[in-house]
């Protein structure tokens, strides 16, 4: 048996009802890998995991793992552990009892199952928690309760169903680097759900984007960062994510807010079209002349600080290194290097 699981979705379709969850999913994780799936709520990809766990049923479509179709089998049938959001741990278990509690289940022996719990409670650092209760310890102690419980069977597929988002952001900044080495050590294959895209894009090797049941884009965190498929995807991805302006694609260059602005070769037009113009924050800066806009409040982060600004109506903001001297209400004018200039499509969205 592989120690790490290829699991495919093919054409995965899934209905509440009259409404469709998932329209036609398809998706490959590799074994070994660490993936995300990563949108916005209410975009499918809890769905997903889901069904990659055997908890949904499938209205159309296959899961395969390691070349067997899946679709039908239970959960305990698919070498699959679980880390919930909510942890799900039993109360009146010690943490030795939680961890052990699968291996309890499938009739292994009290002092293999011993341990293994000391095994796995080593790798997640809460060795000296065994004899507590999960009332007594902190939010980021059960956590990794959780995934000792999970990582104790070996499973060759992790699901993690928003696993960080109830620690505070201190801990959970920790606990992703953790998660990712531990994963690493495992060798295992992780499926990772969040709607955080930058959790997303610090632990993952590939991710795919969801919106409205549909997966937008698939690739590493850099390629999706550097060229988003779509304007949702612009949109979504970067912190502070892609400003998008409306403008107007001409074989002069592209008009924006009453500026004719130079843009990237390849981006050439014969003919004039409206699309939308994505800039990020990093790639603007404030200039003599360029898209006209107005200060409206600055937050100051010590080393950086992201200016707020005002374009014919729309919040624009500019990253810049230090705290620039600008004031409130003042009127300035925006650049960005040509390079930096993305263009969509305003009609479809997709990229052009």
């Amino acid at each position: 048996m592989s120690p790490s699981a290829n699991v495919r979705l093919e054409g995965i379709v899934k209905k509440h009802g009259s409404f469709t969850a998932l329209h036609g999913i398809d998706l490959e994780v590799r074994p070994g890998e660490f993936f995300a799936l990563l949108g916005p709520s209410g975009s499918g990809k809890t769905t997903t995991l889901r069904i990659l766990a055997g908890l949904e049923a499938v209205d159309a479509g296959r899961v395969v793992m390691d070349g067997v179709d899946v679709t039908h089998a239970q959960p305990g049938e698919r070498d699959v552990a679980m880390v919930f959001q909510s942890y799900a741990l039993y109360p009146h278990m010690t943490v030795a009892g939680n961890i052990g509690f699968p291996l309890k289940m499938v009739g292994m022996a009290p002092a293999q199952i011993d341990t293994a719990v000391r095994e796995a409670a080593a790798k997640v650092d809460i060795g000296h928690l065994l004899d507590r209760r999960p009332g007594q310890l902190s939010g980021g102690q059960q956590q990794r309760c959780a995934l000792a419980r999970a990582i104790v069977r070996q499973p060759k597929l992790f699901l993690l169903d928003e696993p960080l988002s109830n620690l505070d952001a201190k801990l959970r900044l920790e606990t992703r680097a953790e998660l990712r080495k531990l994963q690493r050590s495992l060798g295992v294959t992780a499926v990772y759900v969040t709607h955080d895209q930058e959790e997303a894009m610090t632990v993952a090797d590939r991710m795919a984007v969801f919106m409205e049941g549909r997966i937008v884009q698939v690739g590493t965190p850099h390629e999706i960062f550097r060229k988003p498929a779509t304007v949702a995807v612009a949109g979504f991805i970067g912190t502070p994510p892609m400003n998008l302006l409306p403008a107007v694609l001409s074989p002069a260059g592209v008009q924006v807010a009453g500026a004719l602005m130079d843009v990237q070769a390849g981006h050439g037009a014969e003919n004039s079209r409206e699309v939308m113009l994505g800039v990020r924050p990093g790639d603007l800066r404030i200039a003599p002349q360029g898209i006209p806009a107005r200060v409206e409040f600055i937050e100051d982060f010590g080393d950086s600080s992201i200016v707020n600004l005002e374009v014919e109506g729309q919040r624009v903001k500019l990253r810049a290194g230090e705290t620039p001297g600008l004031n409130e209400g003042e009127r300035v004018h925006l650049a960005f290097d040509p390079r930096g200039a993305h263009l969509f499509d305003r009609a479809s969205g997709l990229r052009i």
